[in-house]
C-alpha cells in the first residue's frame, strides 16, 4: 500500500474542517533552559479529548452511503472509541466499540455518552471479536491506526505544525501506539519541512515500536507486558503495517521515557502549562524534560495527544 502523501493529508484537512479543532501551537516558556525552546501542540482540546477525533472523521465521512447504512465496528481502549462515535454521531451512522476491560472508566463512560454501543472485553479479545461483529452484522471495520484515511486523518497534525512552528523548529516529538499518529505527522512534515527531525517517543514498558524500527521489522510484544504501563492508550502490541512504512521511511528515531517519567510530567503539565494531560498525552513531552540527550534539538514541538485521565488519577500525580 502507498504512503499517503501531501493530497490526502490535504483532502483530510478539508474534509474534517470545523468538526476537528485546527489546536494552537502554544509556547512554554516556563520549560526552557537555555537555548532551548519547547512548543505544545494540545491535541486534549479536541472535542472528544485526544486527536483521534481527526482520524476517525475523515474515516468515517468517507464511507459510500450504502457502507454508512450498515453501521460501523471499531475497538479502543477509549480515545479511538470516543472519536468513532463521536464521528458516528455526527454523521448518522451505528457504531459498536469493543473495549477491553481494562479501560479507564472515564473512556468508557464517554463513547456511551456518545451514543455508541460498547462491548467490554478480556484485552485478549480485543483484536479478534470485532472481526467475528464485523462478519456477523456486516459492520465496516474502523481500524484505529492501519488504514490510510485515519492515518492522513491524523496527519493534519503535521500539517498545522508546520504551518505555526517558528523557522527555526528542528525535532518534533510524537507519542508512538499503533501508529496512526507519528505516520501521518511525520509524513506531513517530511514533505512540508524536510529538515525537522521526527522523533516518536514510547513507555519503556511498551517499546515494541523502538524495537521493530531498529530491528529494520515488525516486532509484537506480548499484551501481559504493554499492559503494565500507565500510559494505557500506547499499549498496543505492535505498530500496524503501513504505519511502519511511514516510520522506516520518515521517522528518525524512537525514544523511550519511564512511568516515573509519564507521572511527573501529566503534573507538571498540569501545574505550569494548565494543560490536561493523560499518561499516553504527556509521553512526548517527557522526552522533552528526561531524554534531551537522545532527543537532541533547541527548537522542539511535542505533541499533548490526548487529556482523558480518570480524575482520581490525576489527582493522585498531583498530591505527589
Amino acid at each position: 500500500m502507498a504512503l499517503v502523501g501531501l493530497e490526502e493529508l490535504r483532502a483530510a484537512r478539508q474534509r474534517i474542517a470545523g468538526v476537528a479543532v485546527r489546536t494552537p501551537l502554544v509556547p512554554a516558556p516556563w520549560a526552557g533552559s537555555g537555548e532551548r525552546r519547547l512548543w505544545l501542540k494540545p491535541e486534549n482540546l479536541q472535542p472528544t479529548g485526544a486527536f483521534k477525533t481527526r482520524g476517525a472523521y475523515n474515516r468515517l465521512a468517507a464511507l459510500t452511503e450504502q457502507e454508512r447504512a450498515r453501521g460501523v465496528v471499531a475497538q479502543s481502549s477509549g480515545n479511538h472509541a470516543q472519536a468513532v462515535a463521536y464521528a458516528a454521531g455526527l454523521l448518522g451512522i451505528k457504531a459498536v466499540i469493543v473495549m477491553p476491560d481494562t479501560s479507564p472508566a472515564v473512556k468508557v463512560d464517554a463513547t456511551r455518552a456518545f451514543g455508541a454501543e460498547v462491548v467490554v472485553v478480556a484485552p485478549e479479545e480485543r483484536d479478534t471479536l470485532p472481526v467475528e461483529l464485523a462478519e456477523r452484522h456486516g459492520y465496516v471495520w474502523v481500524p484505529p491506526y492501519d488504514d490510510p484515511y485515519i492515518i492522513a486523518g491524523q496527519g493534519t497534525v503535521g500539517l498545522e505544525i508546520a504551518e505555526d512552528a517558528p523557522a527555526e523548529l528542528d525535532t518534533v516529538l510524537v507519542p508512538v501506539s499503533g501508529g496512526g499518529l507519528i505516520s501521518g505527522t511525520a509524513a506531513a512534515l517530511k514533505l512540508t519541512r524536510p529538515g525537522v527531525r521526527v522523533v516518536g517517543v514510547e513507555p519503556e514498558l511498551a517499546a515494541d515500536a523502538q524495537a521493530s524500527l531498529r530491528a529494520g521489522e515488525r516486532l509484537s510484544w506480548p499484551v501481559a507486558d504493554t499492559y503494565r504501563t500507565i500510559a494505557d492508550g500506547l499499549r498496543t502490541p505492535s505498530v500496524g503495517e503501513l504505519p511502519f512504512q511511514h516510520l522506516t521511511a520518515y521517522v528518525d528515531d524512537i525514544v523511550t521515557v519511564s512511568e516515573e517519567e509519564i507521572r511527573a510530567t501529566v503534573a507538571l503539565l498540569a501545574r505550569r502549562g494548565r494543560l490536561v494531560a493523560e499518561p499516553s498525552g504527556a509521553v512526548a513531552p517527557a522526552a522533552y524534560f528526561h531524554r534531551s540527550a537522545e532527543v537532541g534539538g533547541q527548537v522542539v514541538a511535542a505533541v499533548v495527544s490526548g487529556g482523558n485521565i480518570d480524575p482520581a488519577l490525576l489527582s493522585e500525580l498531583l498530591a505527589v
